[in-house]
């Protein structure tokens, strides 16, 4: 009796799980994250065994397509941007005053020398269209009753991680936590999301952490201070020209 008990909770789980579409949790968290259109401010705090560093910046988004960051301070970076529609990557550096096209290669360096990559922060790859999905289960982490989705990229996608485990809040359908490796299955990182917060009218994880594999006292912080998800905004908005013409 209890064996046809367990039998029949194993079979009830499996038929739960085969009803939940990875990809379609995946494209709920992107559109609970972003939004149609969204505008962020954000600090980064940079944390090494010898020394702190804190960046402040601007973001803003439309879709899954197009995204602008701007850092604000300290004053010797303020000004530089970061400019993404469809799949090209851009680069504004005050400095010399000149603007680049990223090639894919740049999308696994670090950004403004964070634990972050460039990929990771102006959202070059897509969870949803760059990669397979895998449902393997539910699990409790951090506090959260998670979906546990493993996403492996899509042939000839340059995407930075080979595969990613990602734990999803069942409550919120946002990111709990996800586990980054690279082609011989090494743990590269790991980002967690946490002190979920109301901002903008939506629920959103007010902190992302992202603390490398291996390296001791080493991590990078993000903390959301300011949401907006009801913002007018329009593709012309994300033009190269306005890389250099934002108003701080």
């Amino acid at each position: 009796m209890k064996t046809t008990i367990i039998l029949s909770a194993t079979m009830l789980l499996s038929v739960s799980l085969a009803a939940q579409d990875p990809k379609e949790i995946m494209r709920e968290v992107e559109a609970n994250m972003r939004g149609d259109a969204s505008y962020n401010e954000m600090s980064m705090k940079i944390e090494r065994p010898r020394y702190t560093r804190e960046i402040s910046m601007r973001s803003w988004a439309l879709g899954d397509d197009y995204s602008l960051v701007y850092v604000t301070a300290p004053a010797r970076d303020e000004g530089t941007a970061f400019l993404k529609r469809g799949n090209e990557i851009w680069n504004y550096q005050p400095n010399i005053d000149r603007t680049v096209k990223m090639p894919p290669s740049m999308m696994s360096q670090s950004w403004m020398g964070s634990d972050f990559t460039n990929d990771d922060l102006v959202n070059a790859s897509s969870l949803v269209d760059d990669y397979t999905h895998e449902l393997l289960g539910e699990e409790e982490a951090d506090g959260h009753l998670c979906y546990v989705i493993e996403l492996t990229p899509n042939p000839d996608n340059p995407v930075v991680y080979e595969i990613s485990i990602h734990y999803i809040s069942k409550e919120y359908v946002l990111p709990v936590r996800s586990e980054n490796y690279d082609e011989r299955d090494n743990l590269v990182n790991t980002i967690y999301f946490r002190e979920f917060s109301t901002m903008g009218g939506r629920t959103i994880p007010a902190i992302m952490e992202v603390v490398p594999a291996g390296k001791d006292n080493q991590r990078t912080v993000i903390t959301t201070h300011k949401a907006d998800y009801d913002i007018g905004i329009s593709e012309d908005f994300f033009s190269t020209q306005n890389l250099t013409q934002i108003n701080p």
